[in-house]
């Protein structure tokens, strides 16, 4: 054998156990949910086929309708308020000189706390006075104390925003990551030729940030769709809030799945919800891309 073929040889024997683990653990049970999609199943009696009917009852169910809407306003807010909000802090803090590396750790500690206690952390903050600290800081302002979570018009927005601060120190550590790996050549270029500051923003840092923005966009999206310990556990007995109003389409497939011991509708959901996820990034990517 050639040294090559013995280092590629060497290579796929360290890369076979987590291949096979990860064949066995998404790979195989992806591939048995397309058949449990169509049977309908209990955990207790075995699979009986049954066709479409899953995907039938999918189609004329309002809560799978109402799970989606939301799924989709998580990702329409959460993502683009989310990135500017990072793109923002990291490029001032990039301008910082004293306590740089001080701050910058300060805005990734959340992304380093366990979400179940984060999330109980901000329910805590949602909570009427004199307990949550929210409501006291607003009636202290001389505001009206909010429902939060208890409000079928604020629960998704209160979900939403832990969530979304969360992941803000990942994001920055990335974008400023992309802002460092900028040549300061081309800055200083745009200085002699007497570019103000947001023509060089416009000119030069957003479009060579291009790949850090596609990647956390994707990254991003696919988050926001994906939520579920956040709204889990910031609502009562993990319900997603009042009437539904703060449910995404993951939490509507456990409580299929593992409340209501659907797991053939559970199955069509989830083939449905791996299509959106496949889709959305597709055309991320399709839209963002460049030549």
């Amino acid at each position: 054998m050639t040294i090559e073929r013995k280092l590629a040889v060497q290579a796929w024997i360290f890369l076979a156990l987590p291949v096979v683990f990860f064949c066995l653990i998404r790979f195989y049970p992806a591939l048995e949910s397309f058949g449990i999609a169509f049977s309908e199943w209990n955990l207790l009696s075995p699979p009986k086929f049954v066709g479409l009917a899953n995907f039938s009852r999918m189609m004329g169910d309002p809560v799978f309708w109402l799970a989606f809407r939301n799924t989709f306003l998580y990702l329409a807010i959460g993502t683009p308020l989310s990135l500017l909000l990072a793109f923002l802090v990291a490029y001032y803090l990039d301008q910082v000189r004293f306590g740089h590396g001080l701050i910058r750790a300060c805005y990734f500690i959340p992304h380093l706390t366990s979400a179940v206690a984060m999330a109980w952390v901000w329910r805590w903050f949602y909570q009427p006075p004199p307990v949550g600290l929210i409501n006291n800081l607003l009636n202290a302002g001389g505001f009206e104390t909010q429902p939060f979570l208890r409000s079928t018009a604020q629960a998704l927005p209160a979900v939403l925003a832990p969530a979304i601060w969360a992941g803000l120190g990942f994001q920055i550590v990335l974008f400023m990551a992309g802002l460092r790996a900028i040549p300061s050549s081309y800055y200083e270029a745009a200085r002699i030729d007497g570019a103000g500051r947001w023509m060089v923003l416009r000119e030069i840092t957003i479009p060579l940030l291009r790949p850090t923005i596609v990647f956390l966009v994707v990254i991003s999206s696919i988050g926001f769709l994906r939520i579920f310990d956040t709204v889990y556990n910031m609502t009562d007995n993990g319900a997603g809030g009042p009437l539904n109003s703060s449910k995404p389409l993951v939490l509507y497939i456990y409580e299929s799945a593992f409340r209501s011991y659907q797991m053939g509708y559970a199955a069509a959901q989830t083939i449905v919800f791996f299509l959106i996820l496949l889709a959305v990034s597709l055309i991320q990517l399709r839209l963002m891309r460049t030549r």
